[in-house]
């Protein structure tokens, strides 16, 4: 249990927030970028509690302003996307991609009073198929040198939901390796052949079994949390009859994002990005070693069980997630279908919008999400003692941090770390792009 007061700090993310002046230190994922493959390339934000607007100028360079004009409060996302900037249908003025105030027709001529107008405004820019914003003060920090910011285009693929809930719940279900043996168990294997694009649906790493049928037989992993100069790396084992151990290795990335193992030859980094107090936005890239991602199926099968423009999922509290009893008693351990994000949607959602921390009980197993309520608590109290290097990733070159390692592997004679950096060096050094990484990480 925390008090009410810590548990305000740690969720609430608004402009002077603990929590949300933290997270504007960091790069943030505005939208994906194939939003903006429109005709008319200018979408709304909605980003750690502000409303802005998002546009691709006639040049090609992205743009984030506030959405409501500084003259009277128009919505400018109706604006006219024309002279490198937006035009206000209302009166006509006229902002550049920084928000400068370029033109105020209907003034006086000679009026100078445009100098002084300005939006608010955020540097973007496009990474790994999303637009980033970073909404801090000074300059923005570079971004740091994970195998889903290095891989070409043709390696990597990004998506995103909506989530009806606070953002450290929904990020807290990704570090917790426990709940993969109890929310995602499946009563019945599906063939690993057929597991393009899905998660836990591959064989356990080099073995035969499917990680359905090891996540289900092994449901007590040992876990550990381990501080790194990203976040946390996470390891989870599981014990084998046989005396073999499974090792997942897993990572929490300051300040809201994981790093997990889809596959054995890929990975997802998922931002978990405030909307608001009560509504997040999930962002996945997934990164492949070996072949080009197929793109096109991989957004089908998301498209499926998702709409748009919004991006929000097709299961919900509106249809109870699509529970079906008879499923849960003989298919899945929800009865919520096969996409198990729509397990952690429920999951997470079910808590109610803010998780009322007041009322949990932690045991052993959620010894990652205590560590990295330790790491945000601290750094709340480091920016507010004016210590702003201490933040994770603030006092490091960023270039210099690589990975993070997301690999499953099975330890054969006891030797965890050998385990694992074999597995993941194996696919590192047959990857098509340079995937190298320091042999300490």
């Amino acid at each position: 249990m925390i008090s009410q007061s810590l548990n305000d700090s740690l969720t609430r993310v608004g402009p002077g927030s603990d929590a949300g002046e933290v997270l504007r230190r960091y790069w943030q994922p505005a939208a994906l970028a194939e939003e903006l493959n429109v005709k008319r390339p200018v979408v709304p934000v909605h980003l750690m509690g502000e409303k802005l607007v998002l546009f691709r100028d006639e040049q090609g360079q992205l743009g984030l302003i506030q959405r409501h004009c500084p003259h009277r409060g128009a919505d400018m996302c109706f604006g006219r996307l024309e002279d490198n900037g937006l035009r206000c249908p209302f009166h006509g003025w006229h902002f550049d991609r920084t928000g400068q105030c370029v033109e105020q027709p209907a003034e006086p001529e000679g009026s100078r009073m445009h100098e002084n107008i300005k939006a608010r405004s955020y540097p973007v820019v496009e990474r790994a198929g999303i637009i980033w914003a970073y909404m801090g003060p000074g300059e923005a920090p570079d971004f740091p040198d994970f195998d889903c910011f290095r891989a070409p285009d043709t390696h990597v693929f990004a998506f995103k939901g909506l989530w009806e809930c606070n953002w450290l719940q929904a990020m807290e279900v990704g570090i917790d390796p426990a709940h993969a043996s109890f929310l995602h168990r499946f009563l019945q294997d599906e063939d690993p052949a057929d597991s393009y694009g899905k998660q836990f649906r591959d064989k356990a790493a080099n073995t035969e079994i499917p990680m359905t049928k090891l996540l289900r037989d092994y449901p007590r992993p040992d876990i550990s949390a381990d501080v790194t100069d990203y976040g946390l790396k996470i390891t989870a084992l599981r014990h084998l009859e046989d005396g073999r151990v499974h090792v997942r290795i897993t990572n929490q990335i300051f300040p809201e994002a994981i790093c997990i193992p889809m596959s054995r030859q890929m990975t997802i980094t998922q931002w978990h990005v405030p909307v608001d107090d009560e509504n997040c936005y999930w962002y996945s890239i997934f990164t492949s070693f070996d072949a080009p991602v197929d793109k096109d199926l991989m957004r089908a099968q998301r498209l499926k069980e998702h709409r748009l423009p919004d991006y929000a999922p097709l299961k919900g509290r509106h249809n109870n997630y699509g529970y079906d009893p008879e499923e849960q008693a003989s298919e899945t351990y929800t009865g919520m279908g096969l996409d198990i994000n729509v397990h952690d949607q429920w999951a997470v959602e079910s808590m109610g919008r803010i998780q009322d921390r007041t009322q949990e009980h932690l045991g052993k197993s959620d010894i990652a999400i205590v560590q990295y309520r330790r790491m945000l608590r601290a750094a709340i109290s480091a920016l507010q003692e004016g210590r702003e290097d201490a933040l994770p990733m603030q006092a490091v070159d960023p270039s210099q941090v690589h990975g993070p390692i997301s690999v499953d592997a099975i330890a054969g004679d006891g030797d965890v770390d050998a385990a694992y950096r074999t597995e993941d060096g194996a696919r590192r050094s047959n990857c098509p792009w340079d995937a190298s990484v320091d042999a300490s990480v």
